[in-house]
């Protein structure tokens, strides 16, 4: 006798069909995780603000010479600057480019 007494079978092999199954009951597992982890109203598009309500996002045009930090901080004057001018950079998508033009119209982070 040499080893283990399964010596002779061969190795399990999974068919395409099977690596599909595994893969997407693992993304689905990973998916429900995340979703129960961080709340289900913190996904996108899952409707209205922190309370529940549904509010119409607020905008401003930019007049010369303003910056994204002076729109930050009198969108929201309580709140470290830095932080807002990330949400406004994340909600415009000008994550490689924040450079700002008179007249562009900017979304603002819902308080």
């Amino acid at each position: 006798m040499s080893g283990s007494p399964h010596s002779d079978r061969p190795p399990i092999r999974l068919t395409r069909r099977g690596r599909v199954v595994l893969v997407a009951f693992t993304a689905a597992v990973t998916l429900v995780g995340l979703w129960l982890t961080v709340g289900p109203g913190a996904f996108a598009g899952s409707g209205g603000g922190r309370d529940g309500t549904d509010r119409p996002a607020r905008t401003v045009v930019v007049e010369p010479g303003e910056t994204l930090w002076v729109i930050a901080s009198a969108a929201d004057p309580g709140a470290d600057p830095r932080r807002t001018v990330q949400r406004i950079m994340d909600l415009n998508g000008l994550g490689g480019d924040p450079t700002l033009r008179p007249g562009q119209e900017i979304r603002l982070p819902a308080e």
